[in-house]
C-alpha cells in the first residue's frame, strides 16, 4: 500500500504537465502518413456525417452519441521486409455507454511477440524521498497567496466561467480557489458528463488485459524523469504563477463550440471511421495547457522536464525501431493524434524507410 501511495504522489507532478483532461483533445488533423491501404484488422463500419455545426452552450447537441458494442478504429500496419508493427489508436472523451468490442485487437496481440504501451514520461525518485514529498502535495491546485479565480482571470473571462460554471457545475464554491488550468479541467470534464462521454482507460486496460492473459510482453516506450528535489519542485509550483490564461479561455471556448465536435470524434473513433477523424478540426487546448506547465519558471529550471514532449516521441522511435528488429510481430498502442496529426510518430518511421499502411 505505501509503495502504491509513494506512485501516486511521484506521478501527481507529472501529472500536472500531462493534464488528463485537458490534455487529451488532439491537435489539427494533419495529412495521413502513407496511403491508405486496408490491412487484416481495418474492416470498419459507416460512421457518422462528414462534418457537424457547431453548438452554443445552451443549445441542445445535434448529435446523438452512440452507444452498445463498437469496433473502435483498425489499426495501422508498419513494416520492414518480414517483420511488423501493427499500431492501434486510442482517443479521448468517448462515449459513456460504448463497449468496445477488443476481437480484432485480440487476435494481433496474441499473435506478437511484444506490446509496446504509449509513451509516458516516468519520475523516479527515492522511496523515503518521496514519502517526504506527499505533504507538500496538498492545496497544489490552488491559486498562491489564497486567491480567487475573479482575481486571477479577466472580466470577461470570468464572467463566461460563471455561465458555463452554472451550468455544468453548479453551486461548488471550492473550484473558485483553483488555478485557471485545474477550474478549466474540471468544467470540462462536468460538461463532457452532462453530453455522455467521459475520460477513461477501459480501452488501455483492456488491452493490458489481453496481453496479460496471452502471456505477451508489454514494454515501456517512454523515459525516465530523475527529479532531484521533487518537494522543491512542488513547493516552487504552488508558490508561482502560471500562465495558463489561454488554456483556461480555450477550455472554456472548447464547451462553446467544441463540445459538438468531440461528440462526433467520439463517435468516429467508435464506429472507425478513420477518415472523418482526419477529416475533423482538432482543437488546439492541448498545446495551451501543457505550455501553461512547459513554460513555466518551474519547469525551466527542471532540466528533466525540458522538451517532454520531443523527448517521449524520439523515445518512442527508438522503442518502435528496437522491436521492429527483434519481433516478426509487435503491437503498439498510441493516442491517435500522434499517428494522423501533425507531427505522426508514423510518418517519422515512413521516412526513416519503413512502410507504413492505414487502414480504410
Amino acid at each position: 500500500m505505501r509503495k502504491r501511495t509513494l506512485r501516486r504522489a511521484c506521478a501527481l507532478w507529472l501529472g500536472l504537465l500531462a493534464l488528463p483532461a485537458l490534455a487529451r483533445s488532439t491537435d489539427q488533423a494533419g495529412p495521413p502518413p502513407a496511403q491508405p491501404a486496408a490491412t487484416d484488422a481495418a474492416a470498419a463500419q459507416p460512421g457518422m456525417p462528414a462534418s457537424e455545426p457547431a453548438i452554443a452552450a445552451d443549445a441542445v447537441p445535434a448529435t446523438v452519441v452512440v452507444e452498445g458494442r463498437r469496433p473502435g478504429p483498425g489499426v495501422w500496419k508498419v513494416s520492414k521486409g518480414t517483420h511488423v508493427m501493427w499500431v492501434f489508436g486510442t482517443y479521448a472523451p468517448l462515449p459513456q455507454k460504448m463497449q468496445w468490442d477488443a476481437s480484432r485487437v485480440e487476435r494481433l496481440v496474441a499473435k506478437s511477440d511484444e506490446v509496446l504501451m504509449p509513451p509516458v514520461a516516468k519520475a523516479h525518485i527515492g522511496f523515503f524521498r518521496g514519502l517526504t514529498a506527499l505533504p507538500s502535495l496538498i492545496g497544489i491546485k490552488r491559486n498562491p497567496d489564497d486567491a480567487v479565480l475573479h482575481d486571477v482571470v479577466p472580466a470577461d473571462v470570468y464572467a463566461h466561467w460563471t455561465t458555463l460554471k452554472a451550468k455544468y457545475i453548479g453551486d461548488d464554491d471550492g473550484v473558485e480557489r483553483y488555478r485557471p488550468v485545474f477550474a478549466g479541467e474540471e468544467l470540462l470534464l462536468a460538461g463532457l458528463k452532462q453530453s455522455g462521454l467521459a475520460y477513461g482507460s477501459e480501452v488501455l486496460g483492456t488491452i493490458e488485459d489481453i496481453a496479460k492473459k496471452n502471456k505477451v510482453r508489454m514494454s515501456d516506450s517512454g523515459y525516465d524523469v530523475m527529479l532531484d528535489d521533487p518537494r522543491k519542485l512542488v513547493r516552487d509550483f504552488k508558490n508561482s504563477q502560471v500562465d495558463d490564461l489561454v488554456c483556461f479561455t480555450k477550455t472554456l471556448d472548447s464547451l462553446d463550440i467544441d463540445l459538438e465536435t468531440m461528440r462526433v470524434r467520439a463517435n468516429a473513433w467508435a464506429n472507425g471511421d478513420i477518415g472523418q477523424i482526419r477529416g475533423l478540426n482538432f482543437a488546439e487546448r492541448r498545446d495551451a495547457c501543457l505550455d501553461a506547465i512547459l513554460n513555466s519558471s518551474i519547469a525551466k529550471d527542471a532540466a528533466a522536464l525540458r522538451q517532454m514532449r520531443e523527448r517521449l516521441r524520439l523515445s518512442w522511435l527508438r522503442a518502435a525501431e528496437k522491436a521492429l528488429v527483434a519481433n516478426a510481430s509487435t503491437f503498439a498502442v498510441l493516442e491517435i493524434q500522434d499517428i494522423v496529426g501533425p507531427t505522426s510518430y508514423l510518418a517519422a518511421l515512413q521516412a526513416k524507410g519503413y512502410t507504413v499502411e492505414s487502414p480504410r
